[in-house]
């Protein structure tokens, strides 16, 4: 809350095989107003009536547990596959939580656990990372299959025209998405450091906030661009068509929540709406995200980042070719049509052999 990527992940997706003439229907397990056994009950009592051929249960941690210990999923997994033909399971994370303390140890190596169950339970899995990425992951295993995500907005024109025709004199840059505390403060400290050297060199920047975490951290983000000469703001959280206009009318997204990675929702965003991207290497490399129109620096390296957002911004040619690049990426991989499609060969391929687990 207030967002939730994973629920805007299975209404696009139902969407796009909707058009293909796939019915689909959310269940949504309210576990932490209703209860456990409230939520487990109704699971079973939805896919008892409707007898589903497929339930595809999405994965992340966090959204099984509040504290990041996801037994639940198992439970619900069990269900569906008693009451379900098959049933399919979406990783939005292949790997536990890691962290230096022993609770988060303890956590992260649970997490893994339950991961590796829920593949055992699968009739078929479907990875939002390559699968050669995944280490655990027996390359040989065919019920597994790599599908990108799309971005978290709707696919629309895919050259926004304000790109093209824009006045060199004014740049916007857009952030989509900030961290909670205590990482939100070192976010800030990069992009303040970025827009004051793209700056620098005589034009006038805005930088634009949009998205989750960005109207919680108002105050932080004015306090962290007092004394620049760099315009701010802050829309908070937007309908999924004005963030697609916002994101149209910029000339870059920074992302620095961490190394760039082929799950950021937001970052795919971006590359749909055909911007130039600055962001954090480490992650990116060797995934179709690399392939959009990125400019990847070393982890933490705020001089570089800066280096690379006023490239981005100043030199018109390259520009271009990094736009280029991330509109051929979206058609080629993010597209929530080209997303249906891959599910849908996936899941009617072959004869899927239910484990016996």
């Amino acid at each position: 809350m207030p967002a939730d990527g994973v629920q805007d992940y299975c209404e696009y997706l139902g969407r796009a095989l909707q058009a293909r003439s796939v019915r689909s229907q959310i269940a949504r397990l309210n576990w932490n107003t209703d209860g456990w056994w409230k939520a487990l009950r109704e699971l079973r009592r939805q896919c008892s009536e409707e007898s589903p051929d497929w339930v595809i249960l999405q994965f992340t941690a966090l959204g099984w547990s509040k504290r990041g210990f996801p037994l639940g999923a198992i439970a619900a997994l069990a269900i569906a596959r008693r009451c379900a033909n098959r049933c399919a399971v979406v990783f939005h994370d292949p790997y536990g939580a890691k962290g230096k303390r022993l609770v988060d140890k303890i956590r992260g190596s649970f997490q893994s656990w339950v991961i590796r169950r829920l593949y055992q339970m699968a009739d078929k899995a479907i990875f939002a990372d390559p699968l050669e990425k995944i280490e655990w992951l027996r390359q040989t295993e065919e019920k597994a299959v790599f599908i990108p995500i799309g971005a978290n907005i709707p696919d629309g024109a895919e050259a926004p025209l304000a790109h093209l025709s824009r006045d060199s004199r004014f740049s916007t840059v857009s952030i989509y998405c900030l961290s909670d505390p205590p990482n939100l403060y070192r976010e800030l400290d990069d992009i303040v450091h970025a827009a004051r050297m793209a700056a620098s060199s005589g034009s006038s920047l805005g930088v634009t906030f949009l998205g989750r975490g960005t109207g919680e951290a108002r105050s932080a983000i004015d306090r962290a661009f007092r004394g620049t000469n760099v315009s701010v703001s802050n829309l908070g959280i937007r309908e999924p068509d004005e963030v697609r206009q916002v994101l149209a009318d910029s000339q870059a997204m920074l992302c620095v929540r961490g190394p760039l990675y082929p799950r950021r929702g937001s970052a795919l965003a971006g590359v749909a709406c055909g911007l130039p991207i600055v962001a954090y290497a480490g992650a990116a490399e060797g995934t179709p995200i690399e392939e959009a129109g990125v400019e990847l620096v070393p982890y933490r390296d705020r001089e570089a980042l800066g280096r690379a957002l006023q490239r981005i911004l100043l030199d018109e040619s390259l520009w271009e070719r990094q736009h280029d690049r991330s509109i051929l990426a979206h058609r080629r991989y993010f597209s929530w049509d080209l997303v249906a499609s891959k599910f849908e060969a996936f899941l009617n391929s072959g004869d899927a052999v239910r484990s016996p687990n």
